[in-house]
């Protein structure tokens, strides 16, 4: 792939990631859009390691705290604060892995990727539904309050992610939001779910990934994972001071005109 398309590539991703606008539908339409062939796994996984890299860095005091709570976790000893949150972030992985199992194993995976139709109709769709929660939603809850339950619905909410133009941290926002988590909490749990789902995607996705690589694939690869990292940490950086004042609006907009304008690409 040229540098220029890597580059660029690695930047959609990074931006686009953990904004609520879907990076999955900026990828999958990214190769029909410049004429690139498809960057293929070892780019995807590697996009997706510098946004982890990201999220990890920005919220580095609640990734700590996770760290600590995974060994609570693996003991089976929830005894502090820190053992739940990694307990609460397990939970809410199970129905995307298993829902991903599942489009797998169906084979509908690559075909609700290749459905330029769908990706407008989820990203039009969902933005509404993100604009309806972030007005009637309540704001006065904070994290501390997370739970067990609320932590298997936002799962779910997650799992709808896998079908592409849903934008994982936008459904997720919208079920934080419908639970009365305030707009910066809301964004908060909703980079923290990123982390293990991230982890686990790009786990399965390496093994793949690296029994095709070379050098020059490494190379890619390791430039991608660096450029996504650095879009990624500035883009939730812009997000997250931009929530503190300001609806989730703006992106609504965004998704709304993109969706439209892909369904009339796809049906015209």
């Amino acid at each position: 792939m040229p540098i220029l398309h890597l580059i660029l590539l690695a930047i959609i991703q990074g931006v686009t990631e953990f904004l609520p606008i879907s990076s999955s539908a900026h990828l999958i339409l990214f190769p029909s859009l410049t004429g690139a062939n498809d960057q293929g796994p070892l780019i995807d996984v590697s996009v997706h390691l510098g946004t982890l890299i990201a999220v990890m860095i920005y919220f580095r005091e609640d990734t700590r705290r996770i760290y600590k709570g995974a060994f609570g976790v693996v003991r089976g000893k929830i005894k502090t604060s820190d053992d739940f949150l990694a307990l609460c972030l397990l939970i809410a992985t199970v129905p995307a892995i298993l829902f991903g199992i599942t489009l797998k194993t169906l084979g509908v995976d690559l075909l609700l990727r290749e459905s330029v139709g769908l990706i407008g109709m989820t990203m039009f769709g969902f933005g509404i539904v993100l604009w309806w929660a972030d007005r009637k939603g309540p704001v006065h809850r904070e994290m501390q309050s997370w739970t067990m339950k609320e932590a298997v619905i936002l799962g779910l909410w997650q799992a709808l992610a896998l079908i592409p133009g849903t934008s994982r941290s936008g459904i997720t926002i919208t079920g934080a939001r419908l639970l009365g988590y305030g707009r910066s909490e809301a964004a908060r749990i909703s980079m923290l779910m990123s982390i293990p789902v991230i982890l686990a995607a790009s786990t399965l996705g390496m093994f793949d990934a690296l029994r095709i690589a070379n050098f020059a694939g490494l190379r890619d690869g390791s430039i991608a994972a660096l450029f996504a990292a650095i879009s990624a940490y500035i883009a939730l950086s812009i997000m997250m001071h931009f929530v503190k004042s300001v609806n989730f609006t703006p992106y609504v907009i965004y998704r709304v005109l993109f969706g439209a304008l892909l369904i009339w690409l796809a049906y015209a």
